[in-house]
């Protein structure tokens, strides 16, 4: 059994992701964390139990909000419910090591449980550091009927986000559309032609789907080529889609850098829920 593990921290972003999540088709782990609050007491002193059982109460009693509207969204959805005593980040991120684990997904903005859970802390950080792909929601964006779009740029986790994205596709029974960018660049002296650079261009990227199109026939695929920069190509393609799908660094990224500037500016600025697929290597 594999699961989609849903951090929970009783926001209306966690609720999105809730919802997400349920119509996803996915088997529910949902997980939340608590920690005592560092300002309450003094390095050495212990906190009463009572306060560590409110705390965990509250917790459990955000799970079980988070249970009722998932079955709410799906009447027959599985669930299991994760409560933890610790750091969201360290708590994700090993459930994301996890054989059962095949996604995460969260929202891009929280309270509660998941306290600092801003665009930019622990949603970038999992997205960096998770052995698993990370669907990141933002508040009200969860339609489930556009089409599946991926960034393509020949890289390895180019490939893994691919894959991913054609098995979202094929899940969710909608069209996919591979997007490919292309800048002008200048060849001893002389500027590259755009129409011609365009076919050539379509013909790479049509040989890099080819394996997994004819693997999938039944996936209605749809390639893009544009010359334009990533982040903006991306975001436009998007615009309608129910799920933008992209590697965590591609070409040009630096070893060490676990996100790069292209999936790091549409964490920020994606038109609808976005997944980050990140290599083996993590």
């Amino acid at each position: 059994m594999s699961y989609c593990v849903v951090a929970i921290d009783g926001s209306e972003s966690s609720n999105d992701a809730v919802r997400w999540a349920a119509r996803s088709g996915h088997a529910l782990k949902l997980a939340t964390s608590y920690t005592m609050p560092q300002f309450l007491y003094a390095e050495g002193m212990v906190p009463p139990q009572e306060l560590f059982d409110e705390l965990q109460q509250e917790a459990q009693a955000r799970v079980d909000a988070a249970s009722a509207l998932a079955r709410e969204t799906r009447s027959d959805v599985e669930l299991v419910e994760v409560v933890a005593e610790g750091s969201p980040i360290d708590m994700l991120l090993e459930l994301s090591k996890s054989e059962e684990t095949s996604m995460i997904c969260m929202g891009s903005r929280g309270l509660g449980g998941l306290q600092g859970m801003v665009l930019g802390s622990v949603s970038a950080a999992v997205a960096s550091h998770a052995h698993c792909p990370v669907v990141v929601i933002r508040q009200g964006q969860i339609g489930e009927d556009g089409p599946i779009v991926v960034g393509v740029d020949g890289s390895e986790v180019s490939d893994k986000a691919v894959e991913f994205a054609f098995e979202q596709a094929k899940t969710r029974g909608v069209p996919l559309i591979a997007v490919h960018t292309w800048m002008d660049v200048a060849v001893a002296g002389l500027a590259v032609a755009w129409d011609d650079e365009e076919a050539v261009q379509r013909d790479l990227l049509k040989e890099r789907l080819e394996g997994i199109m004819g693997r999938s026939p039944d996936v209605d695929v749809q390639l893009q080529v544009t010359r334009d920069r990533p982040v903006r190509a991306l975001a436009e393609a998007a615009a309608q889609a129910s799920l933008l799908v992209v590697g965590s660094h591609g070409r040009g990224g630096f070893k060490g850098m676990l996100l790069g500037s292209t999936s790091r500016a549409l964490l920020q600025h994606a038109p609808c829920p976005m997944v980050v697929v990140r290599s083996q290597e993590v």
